[in-house]
């Protein structure tokens, strides 16, 4: 992007400022193109300004769909749709706007502009007016300046394991030659929701490429991201990964410092940054990366696992959705090896209730199987029954989000030390879970919308009948469901009652592999086609046995997008006939 530098004189300040203002507060368009940031920096007797900001907008005929990004919600979903809108402020304090229209503007922290010349006096101030054609905002890196500091809205973001991982940890430096885990989550920008891991161990994958374009590892559909902005390789001589940027527009930030300082505007790679777990990446403005390492030694899956997800969009090119699916999973759970969970939240009405029973599940399972004697009975008697439902019970009692909700699919699997396994799932909600054992089809959850024949019946018992053609309640199309429990409250039809499966047997030699999906995929792919295209999938990557769950996960997602799916869609891949001593536990 251009930019012209124009200076004048301070006696003609005041004049120009009139003459703009003028022209702004005349104008009867209701859509607007460009933003112009004006800052002043002179000194006049009567008027004494140092770091004033306008805002003046530039009429269009361009619809929104047309515009570039740029976001000052670190926080929110945006896409290339939205309108665009950034501040220029001095010594680190947020000027707002001082006009507004229609579409929604928000203000994002800026660095202070150097003045045109070093010659330039306090009686000069300074035009900087963006001079941004349409194609250069089509193919080129928005270009933003970097606020090396972050602003207290940004601080939400700065490392803090605990908001994200429950149980975040740093490679302990006596395992560490063991090989590590690392998994990427972006949490915040236009592409929230998507998330990558890859091992230490797998040279094949690495390094890690993180930009806007393909091809690539991490794509970012955010305009304030470089083609290719940022790469994470393993540091084979200090065991850690280390984060690298690769001469981006706008900058690469490790928590609250920049990896690479702007001021010299030249573009070479930035010297490699040590990461740990726990750590916030962000590119731009607005795409933040969560970072996620495990070491090796707790990484033991028994066999191999894929996940992708992707917050998707209500039309093609259109502007994404917000992300409120949450993906997580833990094995073993702690102090039982034998024992590992996996589960799925759609949530509605906002991402927290979501977040809060994925963080709470396994919490609650893994305490109740603490118990010696009720693990001894699952295992004794191959049933999980009433540790899932009390899991439900107690997690439902412990949130407290009354005016959200989520779904809650949860699937537990346990060895038996023969290398033989055994899966039960408990569900609420339209998140399903399907299994492939022996060559026959089993699915282990219910649906629990209101269309849904056995729930209708389940209503109709408790003496509360649905009218004929009533496919919500509340306006809600789900009649269980965890949360929301203004809802309970006032209507008994709503309920936590979790739907138990039948104890699945897998064996070794029964081929056998899980899917738990979220209602974005189901929506647009029947159970039927799903199995078809796993088995496709399989025969497509048999020669890649190490990373073939992943490519199966990110294939059935990209069939979902194919498919234009309107929904967030979240997928969790299970080969239980693949073996896998590497693979990853990560606490989200």
């Amino acid at each position: 992007m251009q930019t012209t530098h124009v200076q004048y004189s301070g006696e003609t300040a005041c004049l120009w400022l009139a003459i703009i203002a003028f022209g702004i507060f005349n104008s009867k368009c209701l859509s607007w193109k460009y933003i112009m940031c004006l800052y002043l920096e002179f000194d006049i007797p009567s008027f004494n300004c140092q770091g004033f900001v306008i805002y003046a907008l530039y009429p269009s005929a361009v619809d929104d769909i047309e515009r570039p990004l740029v976001s000052g919600d670190l926080g929110s979903v945006e896409s290339n749709e939205s309108t665009l809108s950034q501040s220029i402020e001095p010594a680190g304090r947020q000027t707002q706007g001082s006009f507004s229209s229609t579409h929604p503007i928000s203000a994002a922290p800026k660095q202070r502009l150097p003045s045109a010349s070093s010659q330039s006096t306090h009686n000069d101030f300074v035009l900087d007016i963006p001079n941004t054609s349409e194609d250069s905002l089509v193919s080129q890196t928005l270009h933003r300046p970097l606020a090396a500091n972050l602003f207290p809205e940004d601080r939400k973001y700065e490392k803090r394991g605990d908001i994200y991982s429950p149980n975040p940890k740093s490679i302990p430096s006596h395992t560490a030659n063991q090989g590590s885990c690392l998994k990427l989550e972006v949490i915040s920008g236009p592409s929230r929701g998507l998330q990558y891991s890859v091992q230490s161990t797998n040279t094949s994958e690495l390094p890690v490429t993180i930009g806007r374009v393909s091809p690539g590892d991490v794509i970012l559909k955010d305009s304030e991201v470089s083609g290719k902005h940022a790469m994470i390789n393993w540091n084979l001589n200090k065991l850690k990964w280390e984060l690298v940027d690769m001469g981006s527009l706008n900058g690469t930030i490790l928590n609250s410092q920049a990896v690479l300082p702007t001021q010299s505007g030249s573009r070479h790679w930035s010297n490699p940054i040590e990461l740990s777990s726990g750590d916030t990446v962000t590119l731009g403005t607005s795409s933040k990366i969560l970072v996620h390492i495990t070491s090796q030694t707790e990484c033991k899956i028994p066999f191999r696992i894929g996940i992708a997800s992707d917050p998707m969009a209500l039309r093609r090119g259109g502007k994404k959705l917000a992300m409120e699916d949450v993906c997580y999973y833990q094995w073993p759970l702690p102090g039982m090896d034998q024992f590992g969970m996996f589960g799925i939240c759609d949530g509605h009405g906002g991402a927290d209730a979501a977040t809060s029973v994925s963080k709470i599940m396994p919490e609650v399972i893994a305490g109740i199987l603490s118990d010696s004697f009720r693990r001894e009975k699952v295992l004794s008697q191959c049933d999980a029954s009433e540790v899932l439902r009390e899991a439900f019970y107690q997690t439902e009692a412990r949130i407290n989000h009354y005016y959200e909700g989520c779904t809650a699919t949860v699937l537990l699997v346990w060895a038996d030390g023969h290398q033989n396994f055994y899966a039960q799932c408990a569900n609420v909600g339209d998140s399903a879970c399907v299994a492939n054992v022996g060559g026959k089809q089993i699915k282990m959850t219910e649906d629990h919308r209101i269309t849904s024949y056995s729930e209708r019946l389940r209503i109709q018992a408790i003496g509360a009948p649905l009218r004929e053609g009533e496919t919500r309640i509340c306006g809600i199309n789900l009649a269980r469901m965890l949360g929301d429990k203004f809802l309970k409250e006032q209507d008994a039809r709503f309920s936590a009652e979790p739907y138990i499966s039948e104890v699945v047997s897998i064996d070794k030699s029964s081929e056998g592999f899980a899917l738990l999906a979220s209602d974005g995929f189901w929506d647009v792919i029947n159970i039927k086609k799903a199995f078809q295209l796993v088995h496709q999938a399989m025969e497509r990557n048999a020669m890649d046995r190490e990373n073939s769950t992943e490519k199966i996960a990110n294939f059935l997602l990209s069939e979902a997008r194919t498919q234009r799916t309107k929904d967030n869609t979240s997928i969790i891949f299970l080969d239980f006939s693949s073996s896998q001593d590497g693979s990853c536990k990560l606490d989200l």
